[in-house]
């Protein structure tokens, strides 16, 4: 076997967050330049080995799974270069969300929009098309002005305004495979805070105005608790940065966050697999403690919630004027099938792109995302949520469970074939392929 680095073990367990992935690389490497990912793209390319880069290893498919070499592009972190005129800070690829917030706080910028979840690195969130919430705001990728790759040939490429714009919306969120980002650019705006109020409402009058409520907000989501009549709602306005900030009190926030969100909700979580027939119980009492609070905070304070309970996740975006009828499918399928659901619904909302493997390309949408606890099984649940979605066009979360294969996708996308043809051109000898790539892109 040709080596392509030295210095870290061959053969430990590496494992997803979900743990829905396990595998042990036959090497690690751990590149600490860009010149040194060139090499060892290049000479696996020469060997006939594949190579893949993880970030912080927080999809639940399989599209980060290296069987062969896999690269940890940790050493690639922080800040390279800032254009405060133009607002343009570029990010080593390894760089991770939750680390973003404090290296601009000096320059007084912010991102744009961001999910709930911010332990991914950068890299990982755009290749997978991580997401927030807000109809008039896009995904993370969306976000992005330009980045540096390195293909397959093991040449260091420039995609922005000035090299390249053309490719840019095809690498700005590629799935991994037409190259291994090292460097991003991402298109800032001035710090805000966010105003946030949650409280628990009737389903029904979420429903009936959730039209209106995603119109009118700037970040809207809302989650319902299986075998209730509740539904969470969250509705963040942002506001100029320090005005009016009126933070969480600490004692709140490890209320509400650490022992209700994580703590209390480990304990219910494990309960409902143990006893299955509490489960309706157990949600009807989380969903009276949810309870109702407002506060102001710093937005990526807001947008982030800690999450410490491990589960497994399939979500899907459909156009957003049927989200509705779709929400009311998975309950109708909830109903027949028996299940005792544990997790909340998830619903979410996003503006239309341009990139090419955007689940919101070209087409304002809506996310339903449904989950179970890990060591619960999601198949029965999964599969008929995806059936609810795929009959309304849906298309899934890079980074989430789902079966689609390359045979059904390319109808949902209309440039796949575009994005197949510019992985040809940078990846011709699959250096980046993987099982997972293969399923959902084809040979």
């Amino acid at each position: 076997m040709t080596t392509i680095s030295t210095g870290f073990e061959a053969g430990a367990l590496w494992q997803n967050w979900g743990r829905t992935v396990r595998v042990r690389p036959r090497e690690v490497v751990a590149p600490a330049s860009v010149d040194e990912v060139c090499e060892i793209v290049s000479r696996a390319a020469a060997a006939g080995r594949r190579v893949k880069a993880i970030g912080a290893g927080h999809s639940f498919t399989a599209i980060a799974r290296a069987d062969d070499v896999q690269m940890t592009l940790d050493n690639l972190r922080g800040i390279r270069r800032v254009d405060r005129d133009r607002r343009l800070v570029t990010l080593g690829a390894g760089t991770r969300l939750h680390e973003i917030p404090t290296l601009l706080a000096p320059y007084r910028l912010a991102m744009e929009n961001l999910g709930d979840i911010d332990t991914q690195s950068i890299a990982g969130a755009i290749s997978t098309g991580t997401h927030g919430t807000g109809a008039r705001f896009r995904g993370i990728a969306a976000q992005i002005a330009g980045v540096v790759l390195v293909s397959g040939h093991g040449e260091r490429m420039q995609v922005d305004a000035e090299h390249s714009p053309e490719l840019l919306p095809a690498v700005a969120l590629g799935l991994g495979a037409l190259g291994i980002l090292v460097e991003v650019t991402v298109r800032c705006v001035d710090a805000f805070d966010l105003h946030a109020r949650e409280r628990t409402e009737p389903l029904a009058a979420v429903l009936d105005s959730v039209e209106e409520r995603v119109r009118d907000a700037d970040h809207f989501e809302f989650f319902w608790f299986p075998h209730t009549d509740v539904a969470l709602t969250k509705t963040n306005t942002r506001v100029a940065a320090g005005e009016g900030r009126a933070p969480s009190p600490p004692v709140r926030r490890w209320f509400d966050e650490t022992l209700m969100a994580n703590g209390v909700f480990r304990a219910t979580c494990a309960l409902g697999r143990r006893a299955p027939a509490a489960v309706p119980g157990i949600n009807r009492v989380a969903a009276r403690l949810s309870g109702e609070r407002t506060f102001s905070d710093a937005s990526s304070r807001v947008f982030a919630t800690r999450r410490t309970v491990r589960f497994t996740e399939m979500e899907y975006a459909i156009p957003a004027d049927q989200v509705v009828a779709a929400f009311r499918e998975v309950q109708q399928a909830i109903a027949r099938g028996g299940w005792r659901i544990s997790f909340p619904v998830e619903v979410r909302f996003a503006a239309a792109d341009e990139l090419w493997m955007s689940t919101a390309h070209q087409r304002p949408s809506a996310y339903i995302a449904v989950h179970r606890a890990v060591g619960e099984d999601p198949e029965p649940y999964f599969r008929a949520a995806e059936q609810i979605m795929r009959a309304r066009g849906g298309r899934p979360h890079w980074g989430k469970l789902h079966g689609r294969t390359a045979a059904d996708l390319a109808d949902a996308y209309p440039r796949f074939g575009d994005f197949l043809a510019l992985r040809d051109e940078l990846d011709p000898q699959r250096v980046f392929q993987n099982q997972h790539l293969q399923r959902v892109l084809g040979d």
